[in-house]
């Protein structure tokens, strides 16, 4: 399957290297740190610590590091960091949202292993992630994937109050792990997941997670 080229497409980007930042960090990253020393080397040293706060920040929101995923088809992984929001059953079997903050790492992973079926980029407002109309009027991405053992699983990315880029390290056809790099969102935003029926929640609202290791659900015993 492949995407119409003239339908509206999320950024299309590379994931990390061998050094533990996205490299949609390296502009901000760059700018800041070049800054900084400007500002040391003026002795403007309010402005100094202002922007050394600053690098720190941005530093911290694109760092991205290795994770040991657990490769269990009977397990959906939680594709972002975050707080759950929402943990429910649903018509169409579970649905398990996660919240980023931006002290949050922003790289997303593949819940599960699979093939990349289709990828849906809507423009979109951007209002506060953490609301439920941001899961219908925000800018997203939603990701469809057929697992190795031949179910259709989906999740979306969700654009937030100030994130304004959704970036997409895959392509439709794609053949991913799960915990695999599969895009990020700069500066705050949310994930939609949606489980098929047969799992059962391993999470509740209000808890943290991390992408890539913790257990969202659990497939259901025979």
């Amino acid at each position: 399957m492949t995407i119409s080229t003239n339908k509206p497409q999320a950024l299309s980007g590379n994931a990390r290297g061998s050094i533990p930042l996205a490299p949609q960090g390296w502009p901000f990253i760059i700018a800041t740190l070049a800054l900084l020393l400007i500002s040391v080397a003026l002795q403007w040293f309010i402005t100094a610590i202002i922007l050394l706060i600053l690098f720190a920040f941005v530093l911290n929101f694109f760092r991205d590091f290795d994770r040991d995923t657990p490769q269990n088809e009977n397990l959906y992984i939680a594709p972002a960091d975050g707080r759950v929001i929402r943990a429910e059953s649903t018509e169409e079997g579970l649905r398990v949202d996660i919240f980023m903050n931006v002290f949050d790492v922003h790289v997303n992973r593949a819940p599960m292993s699979g093939k990349i079926t289709a990828i849906e980029y809507t423009k979109g407002k951007f209002v506060n992630a953490s609301f439920n109309n941001a899961s219908t009027e925000n800018e997203r991405n939603r990701f469809e994937m057929e697992t190795s053992s031949g179910m259709k699983i989906s999740f979306t990315q969700i654009s937030g109050l100030i994130a304004r880029r959704i970036i997409s390290y895959v392509s439709v056809g794609d053949s991913v792990l799960a915990g695999q790099r599969i895009g990020m969102i700069r500066f705050g935003s949310r994930v939609d997941c949606i489980i098929p029926k047969g799992f059962q929640l391993n999470v509740k609202v209000g808890d943290k997670v991390t992408s890539a290791t913790s257990i969202l659900a659990r497939r259901k015993e025979s």
